[in-house]
């Protein structure tokens, strides 16, 4: 049941990516970003109830935090990418995410050694951005830039959040209920990157946006980050950050 919600989830991924290159390029990533927190959020009190609300405990609130600056990140630069990064190389990074979160995994102790899963997750990696180097030999070359870069950054700070829910989960932290792990890291992500936003962005920004542009962050807020963050906290309980990523 697990790898069956992966797959659906890495489905979902999949196909944001291109549905993230129409969005307009006056889009404010940051404040996009708290935005489509917000949505996910919502829909995730509106399926689970209200149960969900309860209020956690210190520690989890605090590693909360962190997952939201993790899940804050990596949205952040994918919205910021959106229009500087084809979808195919934002794809292609993304790739590596498994490899990035089985070494994190590794340096908390939430993953065993598994040297033979290192080289098919490294291989997977390569592969990925070989593929997408070899397109049609008439398209424009893709590179890799400072832009590539600030994004692939942000598919490491992905690859921390099944990490910290699993360390989280092993030393009691946090609660079995994956709804609410899910609520909470989403929320505090929601806080954090609006006051970033608010910050280095301008929220009048945000009228210049169009119908079209709302409705692809409604979507993204409830199908790509609601229910692929959810599927990912559950299957989270039974496999290990890198299996899930």
């Amino acid at each position: 049941v697990a790898h069956l919600g992966l797959f659906v989830s890495a489905m979902i991924v999949g196909a944001s990516f291109p549905i993230v290159s129409l969005l307009s390029e006056a889009m404010p990533p940051l404040l996009a970003t708290s935005a489509r927190f917000v949505v996910a959020a919502a829909a995730v009190v509106a399926v689970a109830g209200r149960g969900v609300i309860e209020v956690p405990s210190p520690r989890a609130l605090m590693l909360y935090a962190v997952q939201g600056m993790a899940l804050a990140g990596f949205f952040g630069t994918m919205f910021w990418a959106a229009g500087r990064v084809s979808a195919l190389m934002m794809a292609s990074i993304y790739v590596g995410v498994p490899l990035v979160a089985y070494l994190m995994g590794r340096l908390l102790r939430v993953e065993r050694s598994a040297p033979v899963l290192v080289l098919a997750l490294g291989t997977g990696a390569a592969g990925a951005l070989a593929l997408a180097w070899a397109r049609d030999a008439g398209a424009v070359p893709l590179r890799f830039g400072p832009d590539e870069l600030y994004y692939a950054l942000g598919c490491c700070a992905c690859a921390l959040y099944p990490v910290l829910s699993r360390w989280g989960l092993e030393r009691g932290w946090l609660p079995a209920s994956a709804e609410a792990r899910t609520l909470w890291s989403l929320a505090a992500g929601a806080l954090l990157i609006g006051a970033a936003g608010l910050v280095v962005e301008s929220p009048r920004s945000l009228s210049s946006l169009n119908a079209s542009d709302w409705l692809i962050v409604a979507y993204l807020g409830v199908v790509s980050s609601g229910a692929t963050f959810w599927l990912m906290q559950r299957a989270t309980e039974v496999l290990t950050p890198a299996a899930v990523t």
